[in-house]
């Protein structure tokens, strides 16, 4: 009985031994692996960005309008031509304003007439008043007559003044430096005047194409994440060879729908726009989210979902490969920051331990 005991007792112990090393926490049996789906933990430099499209548009425009209505008689500029401020544009026929002009004078005169034929009237009707030869009723009769000419003189005169105003605006000049965007109409057409009870006919869009705004829509995760002055990377399909930069200058305040996708308007200046990058061209936007430089990661295929919402990686260690929870930072396409468990140089699979005999097959 005790040589029984004596032969079970080692083997026992033996089988225990192979029992915890086989079932240990986060320990798995040898598993054959090929190199190609092992890595290892190495330290780099991680960027997340959001990568959007967004069109391309001038950051300072208007349209330019007439104030006075009428034929247009010379264009003296073509869309994509480059103006100056104060330069003419747009001469609208001013026939019908010259013979008002010339009524006006010609009222001016007759008012002049008038006001000095009353002058002297109302000058004798104050000596004769002095001498009491007319009456005070006679006296007031010419003063009246006097200030009335003197009236009808100032309004003739403000009228010339009007129509000379209505001249000076049939020609239309530049608002500003500016590049010639659109130009709808020509040489001919009647266009109406901008006021307060129309809108008035739009002759041309000008813009200062010295910068640029990028417009783009953001969804409601990311934008949480953005900021004013934040840089952005752009590139465009139409200049491959081209890379820009610019900043995010604007944020709406109101999420807004595009695409059955609520989000938020963003907006991009670009400073220093490539000569070659135009108005309605479609660019794309990297945005970055998040960055960690110099950290500990593994590519983004080795991390694992666990219980819950943990992560997991498997290391190999030796013949043996181990299951260690870890927690990650930054990511992005391609790796993932693992802040916690995970050495610098470890090797990773890239596979769970049950799939790499099928990876292989």
């Amino acid at each position: 009985m005790k040589r029984i005991l004596f032969l079970l007792i080692p083997a026992v112990l033996a089988g225990g031994g192979w029992y915890a090393y086989t079932h240990r926490t986060h320990a798995h049996a040898p598993d054959a692996v090929d190199s190609h789906l092992v890595a290892r933990a190495e330290k780099r430099d991680i960027d997340t960005t959001v990568e959007v499209s967004g069109d391309v548009t001038p950051a300072f425009q208007l349209e330019v309008k007439a104030e006075v209505g009428g034929k247009i008689k010379a264009l003296h500029c073509e869309a994509g031509d480059t103006v100056k401020e104060g330069g003419v544009l747009v001469e609208i026929d001013d026939t019908d304003l010259l013979s008002e002009k010339q009524s006006a004078l010609t009222e001016i005169e007759g008012a002049k007439l008038g006001m000095e034929k009353s002058k002297k009237n109302f000058q004798r009707a104050t000596d004769l008043f002095d001498q009491k030869l007319i009456s005070i009723e006679a006296f007031d009769n010419l003063s009246s007559e006097f200030a009335i000419s003197e009236n009808t003189l100032v309004k003739a005169q403000r009228k010339l003044q009007l129509v000379e105003d209505k001249l000076r605006k049939t020609k239309v000049l530049a608002p500003m430096d500016g590049t010639i965007l659109t130009l709808p109409v020509i040489e001919g057409q009647v266009v109406i005047a901008a006021a307060s009870v129309n809108s008035g006919t739009a002759l041309m869009t000008i813009a200062n194409l010295s910068k640029l705004l990028v417009e783009t829509h953001i969804n409601q995760v990311d934008v949480a994440r953005l900021e004013p002055n934040l840089a952005v990377k752009l590139h465009a399909e139409s200049l491959k060879e081209a890379n820009m930069d610019a900043k995010i200058s604007f944020i709406a305040p109101v999420a807004t729908v595009k695409n059955n996708v609520k989000g938020f308007q963003v907006q991009a200046l670009i400073e220093r726009p490539n000569a070659r990058l135009r108005p309605g061209m479609t660019v794309n936007i990297s945005i970055p989210i998040a960055s960690a430089t110099d950290v500990v990661s593994v590519p983004i295929s080795a991390v694992f979902r666990g219980d819950g919402n943990k992560k997991v990686i498997y290391v190999r260690i030796g013949e043996t490969t181990e299951r260690r929870e870890v927690k990650v930072g930054v990511t992005n396409t391609d790796f993932a920051q693992i802040i916690t468990g995970v050495q610098d140089g470890e090797e990773i699979l890239l596979v769970e331990p049950g799939r790499a005999a099928q990876k292989k097959s």
